[in-house]
């Protein structure tokens, strides 16, 4: 399950817009996983990892 590091994140909104089934912005404008997670999202989680530029997504 992916994780975001919030100190890393510097709201881009990359990750929500490659992988918005996994992804949102938080109320405090940094992405959050979505409470509804679905693991069947593997390959965009790991699209968005390897895209997000801080490196804030943690697997």
């Amino acid at each position: 399950m992916p994780k975001i590091n919030k100190e890393k994140c510097i709201d881009c909104d990359y990750c929500v817009s490659v992988c918005p089934e996994v992804f949102e912005l938080g109320e405090d404008g940094k992405s959050k996983i979505k409470k509804t997670l679905i693991l069947k999202n593997k390959d965009c989680i790991k699209k968005a990892k390897s895209s997000c530029s801080t490196g804030a997504i943690i697997e």
